[in-house]
C-alpha cells in the first residue's frame, strides 16, 4: 500500500519548567554512554484512538497539555533539554565529551498530520515505511546530539487515532531510562496541574566505580576517527503475537527437555526464534551463529543500582554454536545455553568489562551488530510500556522507527492483552521472513493470537 507523506505542521523548542542549581553542572558519560555515541537514537511511540466525540479544539488542547507536562517531567529528566558539548586536545590526543544543562535549548517538540486511518497502520501483514516519519531523528547518530535536541517528540495526527513518537539520545540512556522518562511524562500528564512529583523520580548522578575518574577522555582528536554511519539493508518488518498460552507451552517444553525449572519464557522464546530463523536461513552447518540478548547491569551490580538510575547500564550476552549444533539439538539445549549466558552474567563480569574498556576504550558500531548469521534480542517485554495514558485510554499499539534495525534483529514487547503474552517485532530480508512464515512449527506458535480489529 503507497501511503502519503506525513506532513510537518510544526515545531518548537520545550525547556524545563524551571532550573535549578544541579541542572547547571556538566554530566560527565560513562563508559556504557560512551559506547554508544555512535549508534542510532532510540526510537519508540504509541498509537492511540481518538475519542468518538472529539471535543472542540481538541487537537490544540492536547498538544498545550502534551507541551506543559513535558516541561514538568524535564525538571526531573533535565539533560534531555541540553546538547552535547565536545572538548578536545590534540597531544595528547583527548577528546571529553558531556552534557550541558545549563546551556539548554530545549527538547523538540513536532505536530504533524498524516491522512490516513489506524487500521491503514495496523492491518497491513508488514509495518508500513510510513511509521518511520513518525519519528524525529531519522538515522541520526549520538554524536549529533552535539547540533541536534537530545530528545524530541513528535505527536502525528491521523483521522482516527494520535501517534506519539519519542527519539531519545541512547549515549543518554537505556530502554530502562527511555521508559522510565515516557512513564513520568504520562503520569505527570495525567495529574493536570502544576505538580512536579512522581512516584519513581529518575536518579541522574551517573555511576562510576569508586576509584574511577569521572571525567573520561576518548584516544581521539576528531569525531571522524569514530563516527561511522549505517545504512540498513532491505528488510521486511512483522509484528508476531505470541500468546500467554503459547509462550507458557514453550516454557514448559524447553524445561522438561533441558530437565530443569530454571529456563524463564524470555529465554525459552528466544530459543525458539533463533532456531526458527537459523533454520529458514538453509547455513552450512559449520556456521557460527548466536543469539545475543540485551542485559540491565542494575541489578547485577554489587551493591545494585537502582531501577530509577538514568543512564545507560546494558551490555549484551549471547548464547554462540553452529547452526548443525543449534538445530541438531532440541529448544531445551538452545534455551539453556541463553539460560546459562543469562547467570553467568555477575557484578565480576561487569566490572571486567569496564576494566578493559578503560584500558582501551571503544565505540559500539551498527555495523558489528549486523551479523546475518545471528539474531539480536533487544528492548524487554518488562518495561511499562501499555501503562502510558495521555487522556485517549490505553495506546492500541507500540511501534518503533528507523534505528537499529538489520537482519535478525528482534525486538521483544509486552503483548497488548497482558497476561504474560509477548509481541516481537521481528526484521529479516524478504526472502527469510518468506521462508519463515512458511515455517509451520513458527506460525502455529504465534497464529493463535488475535488479530488487529477495529472493534
Amino acid at each position: 500500500m503507497n501511503l502519503p507523506a506525513v506532513e510537518y505542521v510544526s515545531e518548537c523548542l520545550v525547556q524545563p519548567q524551571y532550573i535549578s542549581d544541579e541542572m547547571k553542572q556538566p554530566c560527565y558519560l560513562t563508559p556504557w554512554d560512551l559506547a554508544m555515541i555512535s549508534v542510532q537514537y532510540i526510537q519508540k511511540g504509541l498509537l492511540y484512538r481518538k475519542p468518538a466525540k472529539l471535543p472542540e479544539n481538541f487537537i490544540n488542547t492536547l498538544l498545550d497539555k502534551l507541551k506543559h507536562s513535558l516541561s514538568l517531567t524535564l525538571v526531573h529528566f533535565y539533560p534531555l533539554a541540553g546538547r552535547l558539548v565536545t572538548q578536545t586536545t590534540e597531544s595528547p590526543p583527548s577528546y571529553v565529551i558531556f552534557v550541558d544543562c545549563n546551556n539548554s535549548p530545549g527538547a523538540k517538540f513536532i505536530y504533524a498530520s498524516l491522512d490516513r486511518t489506524i487500521s491503514d497502520i495496523l492491518s497491513p501483514t508488514y509495518v508500513p515505511l510510513v511509521v518511520q516519519s513518525f519519528f524525529d531523528h531519522d538515522r541520526a547518530l549520538n554524536h549529533d546530539g552535539h547540533a541536534r535536541s537530545l530528545l524530541s517528540i513528535q505527536v502525528t495526527d491521523l483521522v482516527d487515532g494520535i501517534f506519539i513518537g519519542c527519539s531519545m539520545n541512547h549515549s543518554l540512556g537505556d530502554g530502562s531510562s527511555f521508559w522510565n522518562f515516557f512513564n513520568a511524562w504520562s503520569e505527570i500528564f495525567q495529574a493536570q496541574g502544576e505538580t512536579i512529583s512522581m512516584s519513581l523520580p529518575p536518579i541522574i548522578k551517573r555511576w562510576f566505580p569508586d576509584d574511577r575518574d569521572s571525567i573520561i577522555s576518548l584516544p581521539f582528536t576528531h569525531h571522524d576517527e569514530f563516527i561511522k554511519r549505517y545504512e540498513a539493508p532491505q528488510l521486511l518488518e512483522r509484528i508476531f503475537q505470541f500468546t500467554a498460552k503459547s509462550i507458557a507451552e514453550l516454557k514448559a517444553k524447553a524445561n522438561a527437555e533441558a530437565k530443569t525449572n530454571k529456563i524463564s519464557s524470555f529465554q525459552s522464546l528466544s530459543a525458539f526464534v533463533w532456531r526458527a530463523i537459523t533454520q529458514v536461513r538453509n547455513l552450512p552447518l559449520d556456521q557460527t551463529t548466536s543469539c545475543r540478548m540485551a542485559i540491565n547491569n542494575r541489578s547485577r551490580l554489587e551493591p545494585p543500582l537502582p531501577q530509577e538510575y538514568f543512564g545507560n547500564s546494558i551490555q549484551t550476552v549471547r548464547g554462540v554454536t553452529t547452526a548443525g549444533e543449534l538445530l541438531e539439538h532440541d529448544l531445551g539445549w538452545a534455551a539453556w545455553k541463553l539460560h546459562q549466558a543469562v547467570v553467568n552474567h555477575t557484578d565480576k563480569n561487569v566490572r571486567e568489562w569496564l576494566d578493559a574498556w578503560w584500558a582501551s576504550p571503544f565505540l559500539y558500531k551498527l555495523d558489528q551488530f549486523f551479523d546475518p548469521c545471528s539474531i539480536m534480542m533487544g528492548s524487554s517485554p518488562r518495561f511499562n510500556k501499555y501503562g502510558n495514558e495521555f487522556g485517549l485510554g490505553k495506546a492500541v499499539a507500540l511501534r518503533s522507527g528507523y534505528a537499529h534495525k538489520f537482519d535478525g534483529k528482534v525486538s521483544a514487547y509486552p503483548g497488548h492483552e497482558g497476561g504474560g503474552s509477548m509481541d516481537l517485532e521481528i526484521c529479516l530480508p524478504p526472502h527469510s521472513m518468506s521462508a519463515l512464515e512458511s515455517n509451520e512449527e513458527f506460525m502455529e506458535a504465534a497464529s493463535s493470537s488475535p488479530q488487529f480489529t477495529l472493534a
